[in-house]
Parts: structure tokens; sequence; C-alpha cells
């Protein structure tokens, strides 16, 4: 993948340094600071950055589901005002994630133009991956974080006082059931579509894809019986796994070789997509167009650079999971 390497952009195939013996092992994040509505130091005494309106910004991509996870819980906590959000092109190119026009990141920072030039400003001998989501500080000209599953977490509660909304999409008591499905979906279905449409060898290809529709399986069982994955309310879990279904059917079906079955073939999966994609217009976060532009950009695994036609998928025609009432309580 194009990667920095001692604060130098160095240009490459998506994903080529995240490829050994022919199969994709991602690389893990380096940002893994916290915000807390205080900034007080954290249980390990690590200190933590201050809540605060204006304060930080999301670098994102509509194509990216790590980054939309990030804008699925910017919008259900009503963060549009207090967390500001630049948005790169859909194509992820030789010189990485790039913003059409200059990104203002504060004053400790340059215009942006690429997402490696704000890696750079935050930390100038930068190795490594330069991916979505960032969470930056525009106050202080340093990214705070580059992790999407704790930026999530981040946004599910560091900001309730500002906001007033304390809805709970990590509580304590589900903690356990949610880590379990998070660790099924994540290898499975999440990561796993990557692992088997970057594979470069035919047994890795195929241990991928039997995990993802394995998994796919596994959930479509669940979810006959129950509304949500998780106990009863809606959670984490749920969104996490959203971001890779709304995708799937456009881009990991056909691009990424994941073609067993359509999510469309999967009668509860498909309906409980519509309904997470109507709820509270999560919609406003999902761009099919950016997706299947980025995903077929991408030159490994699509050389002719064709964006298909199809698929047609009508996410806003009704769903069936209102039957699982009682089964299944939305948090509000």
């Amino acid at each position: 993948m194009p990667a920095l390497v001692n604060g130098q952009w160095i240009k490459g195939d998506v994903a080529a340094s995240e490829m050994k013996d022919g199969a994709f092992h991602r690389e893990p994040t380096r940002f893994r600071n916290w915000i807390t509505p205080d900034g007080v130091l954290d249980k390990e005494g690590t200190p933590t950055f201050k809540a605060e309106a204006g304060r930080y910004q999301l670098f994102v991509s509509y194509l990216c589901p790590w980054a939309s996870r990030t804008l699925i819980f910017r919008h259900l906590k009503g963060l549009e005002n207090i967390i500001s959000v630049a948005v790169a092109e859909p194509a992820l190119g030789e010189n990485g994630w790039t913003y059409t026009n200059l990104v203002d990141a504060g004053s400790k920072a340059p215009p942006i133009h690429y997402l490696h030039q704000l890696y750079t400003a935050g930390l100038p001998t930068y190795t490594g991956k330069v991916s979505v989501p960032v969470l930056w500080d525009r106050q202080e000209g340093q990214i705070v974080n580059n992790e999407s599953a704790d930026i999530i977490r981040i946004l599910n509660s560091a900001f309730d006082g500002l906001t007033g909304d304390r809805r709970d999409f990590y509580p304590e008591s589900l903690q356990p059931e949610i880590e379990r499905w998070n660790a099924l979906i994540y290898d499975n279905i999440n990561n796993g579509v990557y692992r088997a449409g970057f594979a470069k060898m035919q047994g890795s290809y195929d241990e991928a894809v039997r995990d993802v529709f394995a998994a796919l399986d596994r959930v479509e069982a669940h979810l006959a019986d129950h509304r949500y994955l998780a106990g009863q309310y809606l959670t984490e879990a749920d969104w996490r796994l959203f971001v890779t279904l709304v995708r799937f059917d456009a881009a990991y079906n056909g691009v990424f070789k994941c073609n067993i079955r359509r999510l469309e073939d999967y009668h509860h999966l498909s309906n409980y997509l519509r309904e997470l994609y109507q709820f509270e217009n999560v919609r406003e976060t999902v761009k099919i167009d950016h997706i299947k532009t980025g995903y077929y950009s991408i030159a490994s695994v699509n050389p002719t650079g064709i964006v298909p036609a199809g698929p047609l998928i009508d996410f806003d025609r009704p769903h069936d999971r209102e039957r699982l009432i009682g089964k299944g309580i939305v948090l509000r």
C-alpha cells in the first residue's frame, strides 16, 4: 500500500505492504489516544484529550467501512455541530486518500490535500500506513486516534455532556456479548471480505471466502428470531456489521469475489440491513456511488477500472423486523 517511511511518501499498490505468502494481513493502527469529558488521566494514568465543541475533526471516506462506523456514530449521537468532517474522494490513488479542495486542519497544520500530509503534520517522522478514519485535534495539531473501534466508543460517550444525548451503544451489561459478536464479525466478515478480495493465492482466497459465508450463515440463523445481535438492544455490534453488509452486493460480491451468494439472497440479513439503513436517517452516511467507484478503482483487483452499472438495490423498501417486537428493543 502507499505509505509513509520516515515522513516520506512512498507510492505503491493498495494493500501491497499487508500481503504475506499470498494472504492479506491488516496492519494495526498506531494512534490510540482517548477523549474524555474532562480530559483527566485515564485508568492507566495516561493523559486524555478534553471533549470540546469545534476542537476535533474527522477525516473519512464514504468508501471505507471503518470510516463509515465513525460517521454513523457522529450522526446517531448528534455530533454534526460538535465535530467537523472532511470527506476524501472515493478513489484511493497513488497519493493515497485525496481531498478535492484544500482542507483547513487548524492553525498548527498546513491546508491538507492528501491525508499523508495530515499524518506528517502531526508526526513528521511517521512510518506506516496512512488510513482513514482519523480523529484530529485541530487545537493541538495532532492525531488523537486512527482506530475506528476506539473512535466509535469515544463518540458514544465522551461528548454526552455537550449534546445531552446519553444513549449508550456499548452498555456495560452487554459488553461481553457485544465483544463476542465483534470478534466473530471482524475476523470473518469485516476483515474477511478483504482477505478474500486481496488474496494472491487460491488457497488463501478459498479459506477467506469460506469464512465469510460461514459467518453470514451463522448471523442469518441468529437473526431469524433475534431482532439484533447482542441482547435486547441495538448496539455497536450491529453498526460494525452494518458497514460491511451495506457494501456487500455493491462491491464485495463483485470486485472481491465474495460471490457464493448475494446478501439479497439472505432473507433475515437483508431485512435487518434495511432496518438499520432506515434507522434515524443513517442512510445519510452511505454513498453507494462512492463505494462502487472506490472499490472498482483498486487496480490490483480490477485492472480495467470499469465500474459496473449495477446492482440496483432499494434499501428503503419495507423490512419485516417489526415481527420481532418483544425480542428486541431499540435503545432510546
